[in-house]
């Protein structure tokens, strides 16, 4: 028999940071996917009644672990960060690398070390569930800003996610999808899948609503990033069509820079 799929809730924390839930119903272990701060982690909680077993930390960057100590003193939640880390992620138990797993409840998940954001990123693929947190290095429509490495270093780990099927679910630490489709429609005019997703985009910023997650099939088609295999991404930024794909990346994540 085919495992439950895990239950997820998503929400804002601080501005833009989005805040994640999965709960295993099978056994109830639930884990947060780093804590931005702990009063919506804390408030979700308690408006689903689930009990916090895990913290699963992407990377180390303040507003991402800022809310770790209090929410480890109200539930007792193991934390697990990246070992490349350090001390700079507070209350650790287990530190994880590359090829490392990790269980919440029944539902394992594997560790790849995902860095080009900063040096330490993390992305937990769980493979049976179908869900990638994806924290800083991929976001729906956009990628990480590059802050730790040559820009080449986030194009080898971002090309690990073209190998997932469509219908992964990625989940991205923050909601920049506006201003994400703002320079995806410069760099891919063309693109009818784009358009569409970009209005989708409008709509649900209007609603109050964020397009996380995402699915890897509907990012292959339409974010410019991981198009950088495409003759039209290529071209958009002054390169043959045939150019390395690395090339066109380290192109487009300059642009966005200066967009």
């Amino acid at each position: 028999m085919a495992a439950a799929k895990p239950e997820i809730r998503t929400f804002l924390c601080r501005s833009d940071n989005i805040g994640v839930l999965m709960r295993d119903p099978a056994t109830g272990a639930c884990a947060a996917i780093d804590v931005p701060e702990a009063g919506p982690v804390l408030r979700v909680l308690d408006e689903t009644g689930w009990s916090l077993t895990d913290i699963l930390v992407t990377h180390r960057h303040a507003d991402h672990v800022e809310g770790i100590p209090e929410v480890k003193r109200a539930t007792g939640a193991r934390v697990t960060a990246p070992a490349k880390a350090g001390a700079e992620v507070p209350e650790v138990d287990v530190a994880v690398a590359e090829g490392d797993t990790v269980r919440v409840g029944d539902l394992v998940g594997q560790v790849w070390e995902t860095p080009g954001h900063c040096a330490d990123h993390v992305t937990y693929w769980f493979r049976e569930a179908g869900i990638a947190f994806a924290g800083d290095t991929l976001f729906t429509l956009g990628c990480g800003r590059v802050m730790e490495s040559p820009p080449e270093t986030l194009w080898h780990s971002l090309s690990r996610f073209l190998a997932l099927p469509d219908e992964t679910q990625i989940f991205s630490g923050h909601d920049y999808v506006l201003s994400n489709a703002r320079f995806a429609r410069a760099a891919d005019p063309d693109n009818a899948n784009l358009k569409a997703r970009a209005e989708e985009a409008e709509r649900a910023g209007r609603e109050g609503r964020f397009l996380i997650p995402s699915t890897l099939g509907v990012e292959r088609a339409t974010n410019p990033f991981l198009r950088s295999t495409e003759p039209a991404l290529a071209r958009a930024v002054e390169l043959s069509p045939g150019a390395d794909p690395t090339a066109v990346f380290v192109a487009l994540r300059a642009w966005k820079n200066r967009f």
